[in-house]
């Protein structure tokens, strides 16, 4: 999606910034795992593919998409982008008939950085986005049956299960925004800043500081 091929959403722990072709190779790497493919229903992908794969999130009018950083790691200018890399967290308009509808999906690929309340800050800073910049109306994610950390995290952010598939081993969440869940959403992440990304990145140290 073009809208943020230049904006950077700075948290508490986290940066949230485009997927750019210099993060597909670490990108590409997580995806070999077993288990990273088996929790995020995906097949191994070339190289190639995974650039191409790239492309189309930054093109696609469908699709949002960020990586997500370790702060304090990406504060520090000598440390390179890619080596700050976390994860990544995705917004698909999945129903051309409605655009407010969006499915949501996060993944800690860096296995040190899991079960630290990362996944519960970034869903609510992509949420906030995808609320206040994409006009989405409801949430909805569909996670394997077996990833019960993803699902326990999804329904404290008031989630409510809506179905199961036993085909797809999946269940469905969903959550609507209405006008309390708004305000609650903004309330938790009105610590989000949101930045230019290249001017950002040509003075990270000095920026994320203030």
């Amino acid at each position: 999606m073009k809208i943020n091929e230049n904006t950077l959403l700075e948290g508490h722990g986290v940066v949230l910034v485009p997927y750019n072709v210099n993060h597909v190779p670490r990108y590409h790497e997580w995806m070999k795992s077993p288990e990273l493919q088996q929790l995020t229903a995906s097949e191994p992908l070339t190289l190639d593919q995974e650039y191409d794969m790239q492309k189309s999130w930054r093109e696609d009018d469908d699709k949002c998409t960020f990586i997500i950083l370790d702060k304090q790691r990406w504060a520090d200018p000598s440390v390179e982008e890619e080596q700050c890399m976390v994860g990544d967290v995705n917004i698909f308009l999945t129903d051309p008939t409605d655009p407010s509808l969006a499915e949501l999906e996060i993944m800690i690929a860096e296995p040190s950085y899991r079960g630290k309340g990362i996944g519960k800050e970034v869903t609510r800073m992509m949420m906030c986005y995808g609320v206040t910049k994409l006009g989405v109306r409801k949430f909805q994610a569909k996670i394997g049956l077996e990833n019960q950390v993803s699902i326990t995290m999804f329904k404290k952010l008031h989630f409510q299960e809506v179905s199961q598939c036993p085909v797809f081993k999946e269940v469905t969440l969903e959550l609507t925004v209405d006008e309390s869940v708004r305000t609650k959403l903004l309330d938790d992440a009105a610590h989000m800043k949101e930045r230019d990304y290249r001017q950002t990145c040509s003075s990270r140290h000095e920026l994320l500081s203030q």
